[in-house]
């Protein structure tokens, strides 16, 4: 970011001005564990094309050369998604493949879920690992949650055999997906491999995916290539691409091995495995958000019963501390105050100041805490609250008279905002967001060309909106955190 803010200061760029931007750029992507070979041809391709004409001479040079960093970035990771070739005669075979401890079982789990809930494809598990202790019983549990159906357990079978009972077993209950998670070693060695290889020729799988740990960065890249020269890998699957790794194994990983990046995994939970976009992670690698993700999380997860009903009571001006409690419950669904923050375009920017303002999740929590230590009379009408009354929620919530005294204070700002939001019809507007077009108005409105750049770009998209829920005034006034009023003193 501080590389390509540098470049956008400069009115006309020079080559040496592009050299020595590059030359940070490549600095940044080898402490990002990406595989030097990958380097040397990324920065040769931008390098090309930004010391031309059409950057030197452009209007905007610097920002001519992010677009061409952000094009060169994509056609890394790949043009487009490759979605799971399974729309076909049932069953179609899923065959996860990795070392031991690279997620291999929990993501078994979190693609069933997936696929059952939005491909609505019958799924059953089966898991052919009787090395691990509790392996099986932990694919059970996850099948369990998951609401999928798991190949009973049975003694003394070899994987192979296990493998024969499943595709059978799939045939006769009309399974559409049959997803079979294999044993994995702590390195690769000859046994593991004939194992696999056995299954493959039995089972005969529609997708071979590769499980890869995104944490151990170039080792990563070396146990795919010792893969793709066994098997015919269809698609990679990132685990851990919420940790503190920068991604650097997604770049070398699709660039080396030329298999497609299918999913990543982003949280342990359940639920967390996403999808991967080539042109939305390149978005977010270069701080450029990824909104259209956000929009799309949000429809999948707010209900549009629930959504009109809020709407409803906006429109009257009716918004008490129930409804906030709704709607902090909503934001955890989006993942949190971080997975909505990381979605945003500029938000890199302003990480430093947020870790030393201790801007993270506890602030919601604290919110939710304090709404939960009132009663249901004080929820529905906040004017009750005298002096002994916040005493006691703050007491019973852990917090201090202040935060309770602030948390009121937002409350009512808020429900005086809807009610006039309510008179002019700006509610009506928002209820779009949940209709059964919402895919079309995202990919329509949210192209990229009008993607904010900056956070002074993204201040002028949010000047009209409504002032919302802000359980953090310390990064600034209405609408989103960081991006409205004045900033405090500690933030400049």
């Amino acid at each position: 970011t501080s590389v390509f803010d540098g470049l956008k200061k400069r009115g006309a760029l020079t080559e040496k001005h592009v050299d020595e931007a590059l030359k940070e750029v490549r600095l940044a992507l080898l402490e990002a564990d990406v595989s030097l070979p990958v380097v040397r041809d990324f920065i040769d391709n931008v390098r090309k094309r930004a010391v031309g004409q059409e950057v030197l001479r452009s209007v905007t040079p610097g920002q001519q050369v992010i677009k061409i960093v952000n094009d060169i970035l994509v056609d890394i990771l790949g043009a487009s998604n490759s979605p799971l070739e399974i729309d076909h005669s049932p069953p179609a075979v899923i065959l996860l493949l990795g070392l031991q401890g690279s997620g291999k079982t929990t993501t078994a789990g979190k693609l069933a879920l997936n696929l059952r809930e939005k491909q609505r494809k019958k799924v059953m598990l089966a898991s052919l690992d009787i090395y691990r202790p509790a392996a099986r019983e932990q694919l059970r549990v996850l099948g369990e949650q998951a609401n999928v159906l798991v190949l009973p357990e049975s003694d003394g079978e070899s994987p192979v055999n296990i493998t024969k009972r499943a595709m059978a077993a799939s045939k006769v209950q009309g399974i559409d997906v049959l997803i079979l998670d294999t044993a994995g070693r702590t390195t690769l060695d000859d046994i593991m491999m004939k194992e696999a290889n056995d299954i493959f020729k039995i089972s005969q799988p529609s997708e071979t995916l590769l499980v890869a740990d995104s944490m151990t960065g170039q080792d990563a890249v070396n146990t795919a290539q010792a893969f793709t020269k066994m098997f015919k890998l269809t698609g990679v699957i990132l685990t851990r691409t919420d940790g503190d790794a920068r991604g650097g194994a997604a770049l070398s990983m699709r660039s080396i091995t030329g298999c497609p990046i299918k999913y990543i995994g982003v949280s342990e939970k359940l639920d967390g495995l996403e999808t991967f976009h080539p042109e939305r992670a390149a978005g977010r690698i270069l701080d450029m958000g990824d909104v259209v993700s956000l929009v799309e999380k949000a429809a999948e997860t707010i209900a549009e019963e629930d959504a009109e009903k809020m709407m409803e009571r906006l429109s009257k001006g009716s918004f008490d501390m129930n409804d906030m409690l709704k709607q902090i419950g909503q934001l955890k669904k989006l993942g949190g105050l971080s997975g909505v923050m990381s979605m945003l375009p500029g938000i890199g920017k302003l990480q430093k100041q947020m870790a030393a303002n201790n801007f993270d999740d506890k602030v919601i929590a604290k919110q939710e805490a304090i709404i939960y230590s009132m009663t249901k009379k004080e929820r529905t009408n906040v004017n009750i609250l005298n002096a002994s009354r916040r005493k006691r929620i703050a007491f019973g919530s852990g917090s201090t008279v202040h935060d309770v005294n602030r948390l009121v204070k937002q409350q009512q700002e808020m429900a005086r905002m809807m009610k006039k939001v309510g008179k002019v019809g700006g509610v009506g507007a928002l209820k779009n967001i949940f209709s059964s077009n919402s895919d079309n108005l995202v990919h329509e409105k949210l192209d990229k060309s009008q993607m904010p750049n900056s956070i002074e770009e993204m201040k002028k998209l949010m000047g009209n909106m409504p002032k919302m829920n802000n359980p953090f005034n310390r990064f600034g006034g209405s609408g989103l955190p960081g991006l409205g009023g004045k900033p405090t003193k500690r933030i400049k």
